[in-house]
């Protein structure tokens, strides 16, 4: 894919205005802004790696290692473990700046599909040998992980996880099926949430599902791979189980609790989606804008035409209320607030808004923005699977809804 040079005016705010974060925040924007403009933007070109041509797994290695020398990789983990103890205002708006860069390494100076995030949270619950074995080697960007949920017939409803373990001897054996699992190509363990009940198909009233960490190059464990998303990434892949056998020291927490332990920061997470949508709507916002400004038709700019300033105007007002709107919450959730709702409302709103601001720079650029190789039209494909992942917007209508009537006792 074609992408425009990367450098700190082409991501500069579209509406500059006092910078809603704080002093510390502000500071690492600047830094990780010129790492991935600088340092990044190099080996991406040296490598021919862009948004549709990934890097293999000896060079992420490399970034999520460089991203740790510099500080980045784990700034989301407990401060105990090294952290920022970031707010999640501060989280929101730097992982903004990351993505408006248009960085293919974007979601790699986080560790946001196989590092640090997917273990901050489990910390709490780890055992020494799971410290030791997984969550400090994925720290310290040295193994990826990946969180594995997702199966045929469960994603929206996560109980209804068919993968099975049974215990045996000194350990578990697990059989089943993950699809669809971000960052599994590329991932050393998994984060397994499966059923443990004694009947391998349960009552719903009667499911019991646990939490394990799982080696993926444990014999019986199998990542399929090779297939693509529409955005034409390859970092998803299946997970097969065939009498794969775990130690008990894998149990992550309690027997049962493994649901709990997979939803417990669900309010934060989803939120911490936004930013990167909307920081690719920005990307597309900008992109739509300058090809206004460039392109002629009749002897002018396309965008002297009225029909072209209203659809900027659109894309415009449309993104910074879905932005408002993240913020929002994000103070929300910092003043202690459950959020279930916000989180869900913000979800929705971003994910929606961030595709038709897509959809529109497809609209100005005319025949150039369905070229493939032209970045809105990536950012079009890309965006338009974020009304899907992490749970679609239906269920996060569902979610809201289900908020407002709690009160009234309306099921």
């Amino acid at each position: 894919m074609s992408t425009p040079e990367l450098n700190p005016a082409a991501s500069a705010p579209i509406f500059p205005g006092p910078f809603e974060g704080s002093e510390r925040a502000a500071e690492l924007i600047e830094r990780v802004h010129a790492f991935l403009t600088g340092e990044l933007a190099d080996l991406a070109r040296e490598h021919q790696v862009d948004s549709e041509h990934g890097a293999p797994r000896a060079l992420l290695q490399r970034v999520w290692q460089r991203s740790r020398e510099l500080g980045f990789y784990g700034m989301t983990l407990p401060e105990k473990m090294g952290g920022l103890g970031l707010s999640v205002l501060d989280h929101v708006l730097v992982k903004e700046a990351i993505y408006t860069t248009g960085s293919p390494f974007a979601p790699h100076v986080f560790g946001e599909l196989s590092g640090p995030p997917r273990v901050g949270a489990l910390a709490r619950f780890a055992t020494p040998w799971q410290m030791q074995n997984v969550i400090l080697p994925v720290a310290q960007a040295e193994k990826a992980i990946c969180f594995a949920l997702t199966e045929e017939n469960a994603g929206s409803d996560a109980g209804a996880v068919q993968t099975h373990a049974v215990p045996d001897g000194e350990g578990w054996i697990i059989n089943g099926r993950k699809r669809f699992i971000s960052g599994a190509p590329f991932a050393d363990f998994a984060v397994l949430v499966c059923s443990t009940a004694a009947d391998p198909n349960p009552d719903p009233k009667t499911r019991e599902i646990s939490a394990f960490f799982v080696d993926l190059h444990a014999p019986g464990v199998r990542v399929e791979s090779g297939y693509k998303t529409m955005a034409g990434q390859a970092s998803t892949g299946n997970i097969v189980f065939e009498n794969a056998r775990v130690p008990a020291a894998a149990l992550i927490g309690e027997r049962g609790r493994g649901l709990g332990l997979a939803l417990g920061r669900i309010s934060v997470n989803r939120l911490l989606h936004c930013p990167a949508m909307l920081g690719l709507a920005q990307l597309a916002l900008r992109d739509a804008r300058d090809h206004a400004l460039q392109r002629k038709q009749f002897g002018r700019a396309i965008g002297q035409f009225q029909a072209v300033q209203h659809m900027l105007a659109d894309m415009a007002t449309e993104l910074a209320a879905a932005r408002a709107l993240m913020l929002h919450t994000a103070r929300q959730l910092d003043a202690g607030a459950d959020g279930r709702a916000a989180s869900s409302m913000a979800k929705l709103f971003c994910s929606e808004t961030a595709f038709r601001v897509a959809d529109r720079a497809v609209q100005v650029h005319g025949g150039e923005g369905i070229v493939q190789g032209r970045r809105v039209e990536f950012l079009f494909r890309l965006l338009r699977m974020y009304r899907v992942l992490t749970g679609t917007s239906e269920i996060q209508r569902n979610t809201i809804a289900k908020e407002l009537l709690a009160p009234t006792g309306i099921p």
